[in-house]
């Protein structure tokens, strides 16, 4: 028997399966994929990045019962940048869990609506993602940007934004643009690059960007990457954020994500989920929204 103890309620899981649907990992192809930022010379320069320099496929994800992988979403990897809809066409060929992509396009090029049409094409994919990070103002505020949006919307297309939380006037903007443009969802990856807990500052900066994005209810945030800021990381600290983002956004805005197979430079695939299936002063019920039926709402799964 497992049982899993959240508010002091037990949870007999003997007899049912807990299924997860993971909204943000990454399968590499090196054969026939660039992956140049995977690449020694390239950064990041990380001492243990030749951990992850290797090809990823479905199968290697696995999850302990009573954990199920029910389906997942692919978040774009560096395959083709020039083409990115090559990424694309390998994942439909060789998956067979039901998912979705998120393909990269370039927000800041006059081509992105000709490379918008043709992602349009292919049926997993339901957004884009461009990395933001510390160009993310600038972007977010560049001449073309308001257009493009417009275009992400009309095609019903999320657009996955990585920047950081404590970055406050790239939040500003964010939120002017979610308020724009309210057909159009925005989903910020790896929880806004949380700070960690004896950071008070930036942590205070945090809070009060999430703060900011309370009235866009267009805008959702996934919850993962814990191992790019420290290897080793605790589960008080992700605990802490995931209480922070249901606190202020509620938990139908709140996703948990594994970040695969970055994950791997601290655990593995199974003991991440065993991890976030521990957290303290979470419900069974906010538990199952923040681990599948958030995921299967936001990046619509079938």
């Amino acid at each position: 028997m497992v049982v899993i103890r959240r508010n002091s309620a037990s949870i007999d899981m003997t007899e049912s399966h807990h299924k997860i649907i993971d909204p943000h990992l990454h399968l590499f192809n090196l054969e026939q994929g660039d992956y140049a930022w995977l690449k020694p010379h390239h950064p990041p320069f990380w001492p243990d990045k030749h951990l992850i320099n290797k090809s990823f496929i479905e199968t290697d994800l696995l999850l302990q019962s009573p954990n199920q992988l029910a389906g997942f979403v692919h978040i774009e990897a560096g395959f083709d940048n020039q083409q990115p809809w090559r990424e694309i066409d390998w994942l439909q060929k060789y998956c067979s869990l039901p998912f979705r992509s998120v393909a990269f396009a370039d927000i800041t090029t006059k081509t992105f609506a000709e490379h918008i049409g043709l992602l349009k094409q292919r049926k997993s994919v339901v957004g884009i993602r461009h990395i933001l990070d510390e160009q993310a103002e600038q972007i977010l505020t560049s001449e073309l940007i308001d257009q493009h949006f417009a275009l992400l919307s009309k095609y019903e297309f999320s657009f996955d934004a990585q920047l950081s939380l404590a970055d406050a006037p790239a939040i500003e903007q964010l939120s002017k643009l979610a308020t724009k443009h309210t057909a159009m969802r925005i989903i910020i990856n790896h929880g806004g690059s949380p700070p960690a807990n004896n950071d008070a500052n930036n942590q205070e900066k945090w809070k009060l960007n999430l703060q900011k994005l309370v009235k866009c209810e267009n805008v959702a945030i996934k919850l993962s990457g814990w191992e790019m800021s420290n290897r080793d990381w605790q589960p008080e600290h992700a605990a802490n954020v995931v209480q922070d983002c249901i606190a202020t956004l509620g938990d139908t805005r709140v996703m948990l994500a594994s970040n695969f197979p970055l994950c791997l430079l601290s655990m593995s695939y199974t003991d991440l989920w065993n991890t976030y299936a521990a957290l303290p002063e979470i419900s069974a019920q906010c538990f199952e929204k923040i681990t599948f039926s958030n995921a299967k709402s936001w990046y619509r799964l079938p």
